[in-house]
């Protein structure tokens, strides 16, 4: 009569398997799969809570005037130089032609001085020779009345003439100081370096910059949004619309205590929301020198009873490290992980 073993029996091995390995292989699995956890968690850094940047400029007119033209449409690809819209030039071009006006004038007005100074000049020398012959004519009048061949009052006539004419060099001695002053000191300098031909020679200038600014051109590549409507008065400075650029970056905002090894240089895996299957990478270009809240209208005071500490943000700037993007626009959401390339030891081991 054969004898089987009983079940309990047949069993027994693999329960002592079963027992070996939750107690013994388990633990050991777990301890090393934390030791690879730790080894490992100084190293990376993440965070949601970053967006697309890209510059955004505000465009406006230099000038003063209704909008005539508009040459772009909402959200149109441009590139830089590229004309948006037109302010009414009319005013700007009358402008033009009076500012041209008035500098030929100046130039036929200092022409104009210089020929009456050499005509000043020329009566200076004639006011001479009659003031030496009215003083020679005195002094023989003076001997005739010495001797009582003149009467006194024939005598006070010469001198009075003796006199007016000294006067009159003077006069035309002191209107040629003048012309010479309005001719800025000196008649041969030429019409071009004179100061009113110079004034009215800017005058012109700012004229034509003045009609040239009529044309509001794009500073940079870029998009638009919301252009100004034909027929809307603008005024100088206001902004008529607005430029976002297409060079885009993100602004990361980390707590503080995940920048203890974050520095410039570093790889980033970037992750965008709007297209999730577009595996992106970057660098990390920098880091704001101050965390978010110091640039707050109203900053944070502490100096209170009832503080409570609060993990502060600072942003980091991160560039893209490739040419070919997805059609990112500003403020998308994404997420990115840095790569401190920091590793943590523990008894000499190092992942």
């Amino acid at each position: 009569m054969s004898h089987h073993p009983h079940p309990h029996q047949a069993n027994q091995p693999s329960h002592s398997k079963r027992r070996i390995v939750l107690l013994l292989v388990v633990p050991m699995l777990a301890g090393l799969a934390s030791l690879v956890v730790y080894l490992l968690g100084g190293r990376y850094v993440e965070t949601d809570n970053a967006y697309i940047k890209a510059q955004k400029v505000p465009v406006s007119a230099q000038v003063s005037g209704a909008v005539k033209e508009v040459m772009v449409e909402e959200n149109q690809a441009v590139i830089a130089g590229q004309i948006l819209f037109r302010v009414e030039q009319a005013p700007f071009r009358i402008a033009v032609a009076k500012a041209e006006a008035k500098l030929h004038q100046v130039r036929h007005d200092l022409a104009a001085l210089k020929i009456s100074y050499r005509e000043k000049q020329a009566e200076i020398s004639l006011a001479r020779s009659n003031y030496d012959y009215a003083l020679k004519d005195q002094q023989r009048q003076s001997d005739l009345a010495s001797r009582n061949f003149i009467s006194a009052s024939r005598l006070d006539d010469v001198k009075h003439d003796t006199d007016v004419n000294a006067q009159k060099i003077v006069m035309l001695q002191e209107d040629v100081k003048r012309i010479a002053e309005t001719l800025g000191g000196n008649p041969d300098t030429p019409a071009e370096m004179q100061s009113a031909y110079l004034a009215a020679l800017a005058e012109l200038e700012q004229a034509r910059l003045d009609l040239s600014n009529t044309e509001v051109r794009a500073s940079m590549d870029g998009k638009v949004s919301k252009p100004p409507k034909v027929g809307q008065f603008i005024a100088t400075g206001s902004t008529s619309m607005v430029l976002v650029a297409d060079d885009v970056w993100i602004e990361a905002n980390f707590t503080e205590a995940d920048l203890t090894y974050v520095h410039p240089g570093q790889t980033v895996k970037i992750s965008i929301d709007t297209f999730p299957d577009s595996k992106l990478h970057g660098v990390v270009e920098s880091m704001s020198p101050a965390t978010g809240a110091e640039f707050s209208l109203i900053p944070a005071q502490n100096a209170t009873g009832n503080w409570v500490k609060i993990a502060q943000r600072v942003p980091v700037r991160i560039r893209f490290d490739v040419a070919a993007l997805p059609d990112l626009r500003a403020g998308l959401s994404s997420w990115v992980e840095i790569d401190t390339g920091h590793r943590r030891r523990l008894l000499g081991i190092t992942l």
